[in-house]
């Protein structure tokens, strides 16, 4: 997991797919964090991408970095029920407590992909699996 993190946090934005009937959906995300031997990620539980993960939550996040190395994430997303995990998140990003909050009522919903493949490809080359 750590190859995935580290991946992450080089590309800085990253992009997430999801699908919202037979429509699919991208949307830029940043926030991921390495904990428990999962890599994290967090969307908030009033957003549509929300709701698109809660009725088919297969996903798949893509990545490129600075070099022209580009990563394709693809599996199934579980979210985490025990809130240590929404906290953590929160702690790093601090700036997104102003949005989640007892006040707004919004919550970070933090969820980590299962039964996932994740490849780094080189922009003329074949991938090298990050999950082994």
């Amino acid at each position: 997991m750590s190859k995935l993190n580290d991946f992450l946090t080089e590309s800085g934005v990253f992009f997430m797919a999801t699908v919202d009937g037979d429509q699919p959906k991208l949307r830029p995300l940043g926030a991921h964090l390495e904990m428990d031997g999962k890599v994290l990620f967090g969307v908030g539980d009033f957003k549509n991408v929300y709701r698109q993960m809660t009725a088919n939550p297969k996903v798949e996040i893509a990545a490129c970095k600075p070099d022209g190395h580009w990563l394709r994430y693809t599996g199934r997303a579980v979210f985490e029920t025990d809130p240590k995990y929404a906290e953590a998140m929160l702690d790093m990003m601090p700036d997104l407590r102003k949005i989640y909050n007892d006040e707004t009522g919004n919550k970070m919903m933090v969820f980590h992909l299962e039964d996932a493949t994740a490849v780094d490809i080189m922009v003329m080359g074949d991938g090298e699996n990050l999950l082994d």
